[in-house]
């Protein structure tokens, strides 16, 4: 693990408002916060997961299975003071296997076109990548990420 104080665990409620309440500390000057849903921490528990430490939560995976047996993430942080340490590809890691127990066989991933950092993060993980032009409506394109399982 990243470190040893670290846990991976399942997020509740009162994680999700302290990855709201910090949220500067993962994602900076991009305002992310209209994409952490609530209700996906409540509905997919076993799929959105913290990383937790003594010093707070380090970092944080928010995805689900689709029926397509498709492991979708839809969030990934790690905060500011974690990052470079391993602990993006063990939050990764511990997805792949909660997704792969509820039978997931392959990971996908979205990104802007300009999020470069995204993009070279997936490609060290495996992950093939596509520009898929007007996937987030009209003349906006993402850059689309997928992979099979085990990660």
């Amino acid at each position: 693990m990243a470190t040893e104080d670290t846990r991976i665990e399942p997020a509740d409620a009162d994680d999700y408002h302290r990855v709201l309440a910090d949220h500067p500390r993962y994602w900076g000057e991009r305002d992310l916060r209209p994409l952490h849903l609530l209700a996906m921490v409540q509905e997919f528990g076993d799929t959105c997961l913290v990383a937790r430490a003594p010093d707070g939560i380090r970092g944080y995976v928010f995805g689900f299975v689709t029926p397509a047996r498709t492991g979708y993430v839809h969030l990934i942080a790690v905060r500011d003071d974690a990052r470079g340490t391993g602990l993006g590809r063990e939050l990764y890691g511990a997805f792949a296997t909660a997704a792969g127990r509820q039978g997931a066989e392959r990971l996908k991933a979205i990104t802007s076109v300009a999020n470069e950092g995204s993009q070279a993060f997936h490609r060290r993980l495996g992950f093939e990548a596509r520009t898929v032009a007007d996937y987030d409506g009209a003349g906006r394109p993402m850059v689309v990420f997928g992979r099979g399982l085990p990660l």
